[in-house]
């Protein structure tokens, strides 16, 4: 595959990291790593920013008299790598407070993981660049959509072109603005419930449906696709429609238990170990499916270190080829394991053990980071393995600190955890930094400047999430339910990571329940693998439908109802892409919910520093009056608008924008 010349030329210099691409780099990165801190917490996946923040900056930056396609794209490299950092940080820091290590986010200790993990992943993946993008020439689907947004927005500077500009910006921020007047109507106001269900007992067992009412969720099925939606809520259909009425008339319902109640101690307390076995099997398949490309990846990066002037100074290499040198990897390298150092040793109490830890975390970050940039150029970010990958590592970590910790170890978990957040950070940025590169190649970007823009990315995200995290926690509860918060964020990817340490240092797990959640995962990779022999387009990564049978079925649902909206339009457009204006209302829906959400756990930080204020300073009903049918109403509508969007007319993008950002597929 030949790419085209890039719209600049090497021969031609333009300013790239100017002082207000620098500052809307930073506002666009702390925005969407927030809304996708939100998203991943909620519903257990999280979707690419890169479009949403090209159109965003496009907009803002031709209110200048003097800005340009490279301004626009280090805009979109930064704020693209907060958005992904934030899916490394919130699938394994939550996991700290679920195993007691922490009562509340330690500030500092989170930002330095952060920190560390992403520059790592930046850093690992920069000798990668020229041997994937320049040489292999590999696709990076998502890189070459938003290089192909940023060039129509380039080609066209007519005064027609800032008014289709500013009709996108204006309609992310109304979709923006319509998806926070919803979850202000449910969370703020009270004035509906957050979702649907029923449930009914039939003879011993329950039967449940539900469907929740987030438009945001909507948006995550219309981007992700039918596809995968399908894929999710079949294990929704696997976990609640058939083996909880199952498990009812095995064991009958729980004591004085009745209906919903019943349904959800079935889910809490059984079912989801099912989900728990089948995510571990996933993993491990993922670990066996990453033999080639982690040879592939070490392959590539050795012929790029012996590649003849791989490391000279710059002098006499063209502008658009000219990487961040040898000395400024190595030394922000060397300069961020010293802080882990001192944490792994703090965590364990052990020097020794600390710096064993260390190295492990450097190897495996190696790894996969190297894999994810691998794989994301193979078949984009969407198949970006980073749950997988840091299942395995938390359970080679936390076998191996047993040997050295003994059983039951009170630090065991923790210190397993946090060598898997910062090995999930640097793969979560893997990906993403080689799409973000691959369209800077197409464009006629320095490499060396989005690397730099990369790590402010990282620095604006690691900064801003911890505060995020708290929030969220504080107003709604993370993970395990408890009666100020029962019906917590879901957060999936904490839970099951949390779960996984426990039961190596003793906690133990119910493991016929997770023994059975492995059979199924088998069968799923049985069925996956005759469909890929067939030439199926349609396929069953594991651990896409181990995640649906973990989440509440309501989530999945609507999810899929997404998916629906998102082929019913493709379908009355004759099977085109969808138009980049249905994507950016998407993305506009998830970032006024999640900021949203955000803003209303405010009041709870302010009252911690005046008791005299209310931290629901909003609410009008302590019950909502209305029950669910404002919300499914508000669905509905915002379904509608959905869809009437996607199929107006409007530039295509030529491959999907949209990505669960390490999202569980293998």
């Amino acid at each position: 595959m030949k790419d085209s010349q890039p719209v600049v030329p090497a021969t031609v210099t333009l300013p790239e990291i100017t002082v207000k691409a620098v500052l809307l780099s930073v506002i666009l990165a702390a925005v969407l790593a927030a809304a996708n801190a939100y998203l991943g917490l909620f519903a257990g996946m999280t979707v690419s920013a890169s479009i949403p923040a090209a159109v965003a900056s496009m907009a803002i930056l031709r209110l200048f008299r003097q800005s340009n396609i490279l301004e626009n794209n280090i805009v979109q490299t930064a704020a693209s790598s907060g958005e992904a950092l934030a899916a490394g940080v919130i699938f394994t820091i939550p996991a700290l407070l679920l195993v007691g290590y922490w009562s509340d986010f330690d500030y500092w200790q989170t930002v330095l993981i952060a920190t560390v993990g992403g520059v790592l992943g930046v850093l690992f993946t920069i000798p990668l660049r020229r041997a994937l993008i320049v040489t292999a020439r590999l696709r990076f689907p998502e890189g070459v959509a938003t290089a192909e947004v940023l060039k129509v927005a380039a080609a066209d500077r007519s005064e027609t072109g800032t008014r289709d500009s500013t009709r996108d910006l204006q309609l992310l921020l109304a979709a923006a603005l319509l998806g926070g007047l919803t979850k202000f109507g449910e969370s703020g106001l009270r004035l509906w419930t957050e979702s649907l269900e029923v449930a009914s007992q039939v003879g011993r067992t329950v039967l449940y449906a539900g469907l929740n009412l987030s438009p945001a969720l909507l948006a995550v099925g219309f981007i992700i696709g039918l596809h995968t939606a399908v894929v999710v809520v079949l294990g929704g259909v696997i976990g609640w429609v058939i083996l909880m009425p199952a498990y009812g008339l095995i064991h009958g319902l729980p004591p004085d238990r009745t209906g919903l109640a019943a349904a959800m101690a079935i889910w809490s307390g059984q079912i989801r170990y099912v989900g728990i076995g089948a995510m571990l099997t996933g993993g491990l398949w993922t670990l066996t499916q990453l033999r080639k490309p982690v040879w592939d990846s070490l392959q590539t990066l050795r012929a790029s270190y012996r590649a003849p002037g791989a490391w000279q100074e710059t002098a006499g290499i063209a502008r658009t080829e000219r990487d961040a040198s040898f000395l400024w990897i190595v030394v922000p390298l060397v300069l961020s394991l010293l802080p882990m150092a001192w944490i792994y040793s703090s965590v364990v109490g052990s020097v020794m053990i600390g710096l064993l830890m260390t190295i492990v975390m450097g190897i495996a970050a190696f790894l996969f980071s190297s894999v994810a940039a691998y794989m994301a150029g193979l078949v984009g970010s969407s198949s970006n393995p980073v749950s997988g990958v840091t299942i395995a590592t938390i359970m080679m970590s936390a076998l191996l600190l047993l040997l050295f910790l003994g059983a039951g170890h009170p630090s065991g978990p923790a210190a397993a955890l946090v060598i898997g957040a910062v090995v999930c950070c640097a793969a979560a940025m893997g990906g993403d930094n080689l799409q973000d590169l691959k369209t800077g190649h197409l464009v006629g970007a320095t490499p060396w400047k989005q690397q730099v823009m990369q790590v402010v990315g990282v620095l604006t995200g690691a900064l801003v999430l911890v505060p995020v995290l708290s929030l969220l926690q504080a107003k709604y509860g993370i993970g395990e339910p408890t009666n100020s918060h029962p019906h917590p964020l879901s957060a999936p990817q904490a839970m099951l990571m949390a779960n996984l340490t426990r039961s190596v240092f003793g906690a133990g797990l119910p493991w016929p329940l997770v023994g059975l959640g492995a059979v199924i995962g088998v069968l799923i990779i049985l069925v996956d693998q005759r469909q890929e022999r067939r030439g199926s387009d349609f396929r069953l990564p594991v651990l896409a439908v181990a995640l649906g049978i973990y989440l509440p079925l309501k989530l999945s649902v609507t999810i899929v109802l997404g998916g629906v909206i998102a082929a019913l339009a493709d379908r009355r457009k004759g099977g085109h892409e969808p138009s980049h204006r249905g994507l950016l209302f998407a993305a506009g829906l998830i970032t006024g919910e999640a900021l949203m959400g955000i803003l209303l756990a405010t009041p709870i930080a302010l009252a911690a520093l005046w008791p005299s204020f209310s931290t629901d300073p909003f609410t009008m009903f302590a019950v909502p009056p209305f029950g669910g049918w404002p919300g499914l109403a508000m669905v509905a509508v915002v379904g509608g608008m959905l869809y009437w969007v996607a199929v107006r007319h409007g530039r295509s993008i030529p491959t999907s924008s949209g990505e669960m950002a390490s999202q569980d597929q293998s």
